[in-house]
């Protein structure tokens, strides 16, 4: 399966590690336009997009993008009209992809929190980590479940084998940055 397919994840976060606010919704404070530029490219590349139920129903996918939403919500692997849904619990993640990509490619994997924690476990080839710092979410989501034992995302990533590329600056006037971690 390594061969047939890259693993890119994608997260902008907060100074405190945040991918969303205590209700778990990613405000708008922690959007910025060339972030969002950045990522759409991204995703156009991408033979498939691995997404929460959650961030999947919270986020309208009108380019008709290919989805593998994870859900435990159901039952085993199905095709709906929306994406193919998920249950990592029931089906392995080599058999999902062989319904829904079949042909390999880039697998963007934009999260939210479930989603990164179990392809930490896969292996990421690459985390394209955006970081907003004067943003603060006290008490929101997390990117990583390491979190929350006190450890920021670069430690979990730099644990994960993962190595940080340059920094790229993307808007200086706010901050905005993002740093490439790959295997």
């Amino acid at each position: 399966m390594a061969q047939l397919y890259q693993f890119e994840g994608y997260a902008i976060v907060s100074a405190d590690d945040k991918i969303a606010d205590a209700e778990g919704t990613k405000p708008a404070v922690l959007g910025h336009p060339a972030d969002w530029a950045r990522f759409q490219a991204a995703l156009d590349q991408a033979a498939i997009i691995v997404i929460g139920r959650r961030s999947h129903e919270a986020t309208p996918n009108p380019e008709g993008r290919n989805r593998l939403v994870m859900s435990r919500q159901i039952e085993r692997l199905e095709r709906r009209e929306d994406g193919t849904w998920w249950n990592p619990a029931d089906v392995p993640l080599d058999d999902a992809l062989a319904m829904a990509a079949p042909g390999g490619g880039l697998v963007a994997i934009p999260g939210g929190r479930e989603v990164f924690d179990y392809f930490l476990g896969v292996g990421f080839d690459a985390f394209h980590l955006s970081r907003l710092p004067m943003v603060l979410l006290p008490g929101g989501i997390p990117v990583l479940s390491s979190y929350d034992e006190g450890l920021s995302a670069e430690a979990v990533l730099d644990g994960a084998g993962l190595e940080p590329g340059e920094i790229e600056i993307l808007d200086a006037s706010v901050g905005l940055s993002v740093t490439v971690w790959r295997r």
